[in-house]
């Protein structure tokens, strides 16, 4: 347990470092091409510095794991929180009772296990609290059709292969419904699909989920509040087991 919490409060040391310097990064960006750009220098900058102490083994590979998946961490929400910002500069925000709305990003896997290697590819899980209309911008469109823009966007700003190379190959086919499913869910329409139709393994899998870009809000409990008991039964019957 000693051991667990030193390499979680390292994590959150990790995290808060590569933030701080990609954020610097990021400041003076002004188009999606500047962001990709940005993105993998910064990533093949990082990962070949984790590389390097690792192959010297200047440090555990525990250390280093933890050190690739909080840059994972930091790239996702650094690409997110701007292009967020470029998306509500055309069409305003998403509100809900006058506060802003954020769509929320379920690392899964190796990702929301914190275990990435250094070649993993990360799977993702897309939601947002509920509908309604952007607010504030110069054309107003409905929640649904502004995340689906943000995830499509933040997809190809990690996946997109450039001469800089690829942040992150990104599958989203754990989300509901697989390929043939949304992008992006809203809770209601997430908590219905679990209730109805989420299968064992979906529930094996949300075991490792993790919100990427928690921001302890009370959006983020009415998640969690969502997924608990559809991960963690009350009770089993047989073909749980089975499963």
């Amino acid at each position: 347990p000693e051991k667990s919490e030193t390499l979680q409060s390292l994590g959150n040391t990790m995290s808060s470092d590569y933030l701080a310097n990609l954020d610097n990064e990021l400041h003076n960006v002004a188009s999606e091409d500047d962001l990709m750009q940005v993105l993998r220098e910064f990533r093949n900058k990082e990962m070949a510095r984790i590389t390097f102490l690792d192959v010297l083994n200047k440090q555990p590979i525990e250390i280093s794991l933890k050190q690739v998946s909080a840059l994972a961490d930091v790239l996702i929400n650094g690409a997110y929180h701007w292009l967020y910002q470029h998306l509500a500069a055309r069409y305003g925000k998403p509100q809900s009772h006058n506060q802003d709305m954020h769509m929320y990003i379920l690392g899964m896997g190796k990702l929301g296990g914190k275990e990435l290697n250094f070649s993993s590819d990360i799977d993702l899980i897309f939601t947002y609290p509920e509908k309604g209309e952007t607010q504030g911008g110069r054309k107003s469109v409905e929640h649904q059709e502004f995340f689906t823009k943000l995830a499509q966007k933040l997809i190809q700003a990690l996946n997109k292969v450039t001469n800089d190379g690829q942040v992150y190959r990104v599958d989203m086919r754990l989300r509901p419904f697989g390929d043939s499913g949304p992008l992006v869910m809203h809770f209601a329409a997430l908590e219905d699909y679990y209730q109805d139709q989420g299968r064992h393994w979906e529930r094996f899998a949300m075991v490792k989920a993790r919100v990427i870009n928690d921001d302890n809000s009370q959006d983020v409990k009415w998640l969690k509040s969502i997924l608990h008991p559809f991960t963690f039964r009350r009770y089993l019957d047989f073909t749980t087991l089975d499963a």
